[in-house]
């Protein structure tokens, strides 16, 4: 018997989030304010060097210790790392924390710099 939980919960499976989000998109979400933290999880000589603008630093190591106190696990978190490897990690960790919102930035700072802003510099 199919009852109204029972959908409810194969829809809210249907939409679950990618775990990979392409730097074009978040461009976009970004330009139209969509609310959302941008998590930038590299160390910090890396964040000092390039960053999005208006990203939260926690370095990957930190965040088992930091996300529950300063990260909310209703909002729409973008994790940001060099090339997307660290961020895809710290994504699925995010996740299975409870933070189902969470995703990677699909190419990382790398690929933003390259597809969408130029005046982030390459390293």
């Amino acid at each position: 018997m199919v009852t109204a939980s029972t959908r409810k919960n194969e829809v809210q499976k249907a939409e679950k989030m990618d775990y990979e989000i392409p730097v074009h998109e978040l461009k976009g979400r970004l330009d139209v304010k969509e609310p959302l933290t941008l998590l930038d999880v590299r160390e910090p000589w890396e964040y000092a060097t390039a960053h999005i603008e208006g990203s939260k630093h926690i370095p990957m190591s930190e965040v088992p210790t930091r996300a529950h106190q300063e990260l909310d696990p209703e909002e729409h978190i973008v994790v940001v790392c060099h090339h997307g490897v660290r961020s895809l990690n710290v994504a699925h960790w995010l996740r299975q924390q409870g933070f189902e919102n969470a995703q990677s930035l699909r190419g990382g700072i790398d690929q933003w710099s390259r597809a969408i802003d130029s005046k982030v510099p390459l390293y």
